[in-house]
């Protein structure tokens, strides 16, 4: 009985550490979701994206922007985000343009910012990263 109450009470001490040693090893993903063209919320999410890479550091943090509906024209080589998306590609951040809004737009990869990247399905895309555990973010 002794021995059993022990082995209790060392494994509760140690949950905690273990706990610790969980959540350092966890990487930080985030995903993402801009489905407005509004360029006032465009610099929002490019806002909070910094952030996230200031505060955990950008080499411990994967963060995707996943652009569908209105919000893909801020992905266009006009937009007045343009020089903000490219500064946030260029500090590791995927921005990922949704091929079907773009079918419906008629929008052809030669009007997007030449870094983006894209996905099928935007919903879909931020809907599989959820099931894989990323943490969501819209803004």
């Amino acid at each position: 009985m002794r021995r059993s109450f022990l082995a209790f009470a060392a494994a509760l001490a140690a949950a905690p550490l273990l706990a610790t040693a969980q959540t350092a090893a966890t990487p930080t993903r985030v995903v993402v979701q801009v489905s407005e063209g509004d360029p006032a919320r465009w610099n929002l999410v490019l806002n909070n994206v910094k952030n996230l890479q200031d505060e955990l550091g950008a080499d411990k943090v994967t963060v995707e922007i996943v652009a569908y509906g209105p919000g893909i024209g801020m992905l266009k080589l006009d937009a007045p985000t343009n020089s903000r998306v490219t500064d946030a590609i260029k500090a590791g951040v995927a921005v990922q343009a949704c091929e079907n809004t773009m079918r419906n737009q008629k929008i052809a990869r030669a009007d997007m910012h030449p870094n983006v990247t894209y996905v099928p399905a935007g919903v879909v895309q931020i809907i599989r990263r959820q099931q894989e555990g990323w943490s969501y973010l819209r803004p």
